[in-house]
């Protein structure tokens, strides 16, 4: 049995970071995509490899990716290995991006998309308390923030905008194994 396959997408500040961590320590059995990014590991925010485009590259050409995409001037890789767990009956999550969610839906057609979604107040207190960005970029990045997705993908909406245990939750039970 082949497992299920989630790519999470959402704005900055929706929470999709804290609620793949929570579903990591409560479903053991599942599988995070830990992508490649074109961004020192320094940065933090999420477990990633940090590479250079070089090496991104040269990953790519020899087949390394799965899926591959760029976004906010850097390039983001899903390592095949990570994806092909699924063939072993796991489930496995990735945290993606809507740009590239027509490819991936053209190379995995089972794929379940998990939006998560916050009013444009909790995004923005988010994204303040962060501290990486000035009030003006968080705003304007708050104003661009768009929840559309290519028609015809499975799509799983999760509002993330009260407390952390009610969007775990609710992030959760999407997630529940499928009994066989």
């Amino acid at each position: 049995m082949t497992g299920r396959l989630f790519a999470i997408v959402g704005p900055s500040g929706a929470g999709k970071d804290t609620l793949i961590e929570a579903a990591r320590k409560a479903r053991p059995d599942l599988r995070i995509v830990r992508r490649v990014i074109t961004r020192p590991e320094a940065l933090g925010g999420e477990d990633y490899e940090g590479v250079t485009e070089a090496e991104f590259a040269a990953r790519k050409a020899r087949g390394e990716f799965a899926l591959d995409w760029r976004a906010h001037g850097l390039r983001y890789g899903l390592p095949t290995l990570q994806i092909a767990e699924r063939l072993t009956g796991l489930d496995v999550m990735f945290n993606g991006s809507r740009a590239a969610l027509e490819a991936a839906a053209t190379i995995f057609p089972d794929l379940t998309v998990i939006r998560v979604t916050a009013p444009s107040a909790v995004l923005m207190e988010r994204l303040l308390a962060r501290g990486r960005e000035t009030r003006e970029e968080i705003t304007a990045r708050v104003q661009r923030a768009s929840y559309e997705v290519p028609a015809g993908l499975d799509v799983i909406d999760i509002c993330n905008d009260g407390p952390l245990e009610q969007g775990v939750a609710r992030f959760l039970d999407v997630l529940q194994p499928v009994s066989g």
